[in-house]
Order: C-alpha cells, then sequence, then structure tokens
C-alpha cells in the first residue's frame, strides 16, 4: 500500500479545496485531523483529510494544509471554524494531537514519514503491507 500526504498549502485559500475534498469524497473519507506545533513560539495547526485507499491500486491519499493556520485552542480563527462545520456536516470527529514542527526535519518528506508513523502506530491508517 501507498500512503502519501499531499499538500495543498498553508491553509489560507486552499482550506477550501481541503474542505471541497472532503466533500466530494465522502464515501471515502476516513479521518479529518488536526495536528498541532509549535514554530518560532507561534502555535499552528495543520489539518488533514484521510481517505480510504483506493480499489485497486491500494493507493491512500492524505491532503493536508500544513502549519499555516492558527492552533485554535490558542487562538480561535474562521479557518478552522469551517474545518469544525464540515466535521459536524459529515458526521466526523477531529481527531487531534501534537507533534514536531515541519521545520525539525531536514526535509518534507522526512516530517510526513515520521507523520505516517504516528498514525500507523495509533491505528489512524493501515500498516505498510
Amino acid at each position: 500500500m501507498i500512503q502519501r500526504f499531499i499538500e495543498l498549502g498553508e491553509g489560507y485559500s486552499d482550506i477550501y479545496e481541503l474542505i471541497e475534498t472532503a466533500k466530494a469524497n465522502r464515501n471515502r473519507l476516513m479521518h479529518l485531523m488536526a495536528i498541532h506545533s509549535k514554530i518560532n513560539n507561534k502555535d499552528v495547526t495543520s489539518l488533514i483529510v484521510i481517505l480510504k485507499p483506493t480499489n485497486p491500486g491500494s493507493f491512500q491519499a492524505m491532503y493536508v494544509c500544513r502549519e499555516g493556520i492558527p492552533n485554535p485552542h490558542v487562538l480561535k480563527n474562521k479557518r478552522y471554524d469551517l474545518f469544525a462545520e464540515l466535521a459536524a456536516e459529515l458526521d466526523k470527529t477531529i481527531i487531534e494531537f501534537d507533534a514536531k514542527p515541519s521545520n525539525q526535519f531536514a526535509e518534507k518528506d522526512l516530517y510526513y514519514q515520521y507523520l505516517i508513523g504516528i498514525l500507523r502506530l495509533n491505528h489512524y491508517i493501515p500498516p505498510m503491507q
């Protein structure tokens, strides 16, 4: 199985694409997630839409708006509110956790491998096959 993060941006106007992706794929929607980090003493959040693997092909897409949204527990913001409204509309709970920020990794790919490891370890996505 191939599991890959597809970065849409940092959550400014691309948040609307993330929301539309979840709505358009509601039959494949697996999880909505918010990963909280701290970059340069700023509390930020990545929003993620995880889809079920394709059949055939076993490709699992995870769409992300990386670290561009203020952490809603520190600063309320409309972008996170839109994501929360999406969760309510699709009858999903937003899974939240803290993780290291991407700037602690030499490459973005290493950061995404780190997140995939966390998601697999916590059984949010299937293990490598």
